[in-house]
């Protein structure tokens, strides 16, 4: 597109900003202009969030000027900020999922006969706003009962209501499906084409930068290290923008040293939400699992973790019958999860990060009914040492890790258990560049010990280039097998989408 000469709808000039020990931002300005999509990106901790909260007004800079459309805001505060038209719509959506479509839309501002409120009027603007945006959705639904594409969908016709003019979209596509994905960035497109509505996309997905953004401002160590047009770089400068060096291959070439079957699945069923499910793992091996959202990829691996009741089928486990009929008896058998909400389901993030590694072999640190301080620092140690865990302390709680290092404390925990067999669950979600560099070695370092993996992912790049053997789901079941070298893009989408050449499921 052709950039705007006229006055910026955003400039942020010299944004200084310190937390007690840490400068998260050092003299930062960016500017976005009328129609622009401007992606920031950089690794975790780069200063991205902080940026972003001081434009939405829930933080005060030390320093520095903020401008809306050539005015000053001298003291940015959130409802201010909302007022001019500035909206951020985050990854963890701030919803109330228990109130309809058009009460989220008009929180706090429901239109009123007298002192009645008109739900009426309020159900038709929002009706209005939906068929405006090209948006399918019944104002009387309940937030709780909308798949995630749509409660985005919702929060971007807020924001439309609102009158935005600037907004800011972070890690939107992260739990989306790439229809969903599609139709979030043509909604994005239209927008800013015809509205002038000025985005600021944060992703960790470089493919999404290049697919939607104009341009891009890159940040590292709290400095604004790169911003440009988006057409004049590839992925791999992109990278070394981001990460100050050059990083390589992201996944590197391979030769698997694959064993003996670890783990077979047969005729896995659950009540019609997943469908005769066979599955070998191998030791040494990395199995890919692809499918579009709602193949039944969750309900797979929780029935193999024992999460979820089976209601046909067997579990084998080193050619033996293995009764998993729960996550103890998962454990017991030498398998680990590692799943995709981190935050809730594999972390205490309250806790300490000691307390979160040492969590599954509590009973081997423990004599007499107390911890052993000695073999559990050590433990903390070797897992730090191992696993590269960026930590100040390991009494840190978690909560305050970068989203890199929590699954990386996630995966310790696991190790200590001595698995056979781990489950990643997008193991790479929320994570910037160079962690992902060190999730993927760790996942080759175990491999190479002789763990079999079996890695859900909805990124394809990902499962091209870790997979050993892909295994494809349509409608809750598995439909095809393929190598390393059967498999493209354009086949894996393909099966997916239609579960066109089943002949080729395994037996």
């Amino acid at each position: 597109m052709s950039l705007s000469l006229e006055t910026p709808a955003l400039r942020l000039e010299g944004i200084i900003k310190s937390f007690p020990g840490v400068k998260a931002l050092s003299e930062v300005s960016l500017s976005v202009n009328r129609g622009e999509i401007r992606a920031l990106v950089g690794e975790n901790g780069a200063g991205k969030s902080t940026l972003i909260k001081i434009l939405s007004g829930a933080y005060v800079a030390d320093k520095g000027r903020v401008e809306l459309f050539g005015e000053e805001i001298a003291h940015p505060m959130p409802a201010g900020m909302i007022a001019r038209g500035v909206a951020v719509i985050y990854q963890e959506l701030a919803q109330a999922p228990h109130l309809t479509v058009a009460e989220n839309i008009f929180l706090g501002r429901l239109p009123r006969l007298g002192v009645r409120i008109d739900w009426t009027a309020a159900n038709a603007m929002s009706r209005s706003i939906m068929t405006k945006l090209g948006f399918d959705i019944d104002p009387t639904a309940r937030i709780q009962d909308l798949s995630v594409a749509k409660r985005q969908m919702v929060e971007i016709a807020k924001a439309m209501v609102r009158d935005a003019r600037i907004v800011v979209l972070d890690e939107p596509s992260a739990v989306l499906a790439q229809a969903e994905i599609d139709q979030l960035f043509d909604i994005v497109r239209h927008l800013a084409r015809e509205s002038g509505v000025a985005f600021i996309y944060i992703s960790h997905r470089l493919g999404e930068v290049f697919a939607l953004s104009d341009t891009v401002t890159v940040l590292r160590d709290g400095k604004t290290v790169h911003t440009g047009r988006s057409s004049d770089l590839d992925a791999q400068a992109l990278i070394r923008h981001m990460v100050g060096r050059e990083m390589g291959d992201i996944y590197p070439k391979r030769t698997p040293r694959i064993g003996e079957i670890v783990l077979k699945a047969n005729s896995l069923s659950d009540r019609g939400l997943l469908r005769d499910a066979t599955i070998a793992l191998r030791e040494g091996e990395i199995v890919g699992l692809f499918g579009l959202s709602g193949a039944g990829r969750s309900e797979l691996l929780r029935t193999l973790f024992g999460a979820a009741s089976r209601s046909g089928g067997g579990v084998e486990l080193f050619g033996a019958p293995a009764d998993v009929r729960s996550p103890r008896d998962g454990i017991g058998n030498g398998l680990g999860l590692l799943p995709e909400d981190r935050k809730t389901q594999g972390l205490f993030l309250d806790q300490s990060i000691r307390s979160n590694i040492t969590l599954s072999s509590i009973n081997k640190l423990t004599r007499f009914g107390m911890i052993q301080r000695g073999p559990e620092t050590a433990t903390i140690e070797r897992a730090q040492r191992e696993l590269s865990i960026n930590m100040g302390s390991p009494e840190l709680e978690a909560q305050f890790l970068s989203g890199g290092n929590q699954q990386k404390v996630v995966l310790a925990k696991w190790l200590q258990t001595s698995p056979s067999v781990i489950i990643f669950d997008e193991p790479t979600r929320g994570v910037d560049v160079g962690a992902k560099f060190e999730i993927y070695r760790l996942m080759r370092q175990l491999a190479e010990r002789g763990v079999a993996i079996l890695m859900i992912s909805s990124e394809l790049p990902e499962i091209l280039g870790m997979s050993d053997r892909i295994l494809v789901l349509h409608e809750r079941q598995i439909v095809a097998e393929l190598t390393r070298d059967q498999a493209s893009e354009e086949r894996i989408i393909e099966l997916a989408t239609t579960g066109s050449q089943a002949e080729s499921q395994p037996q």
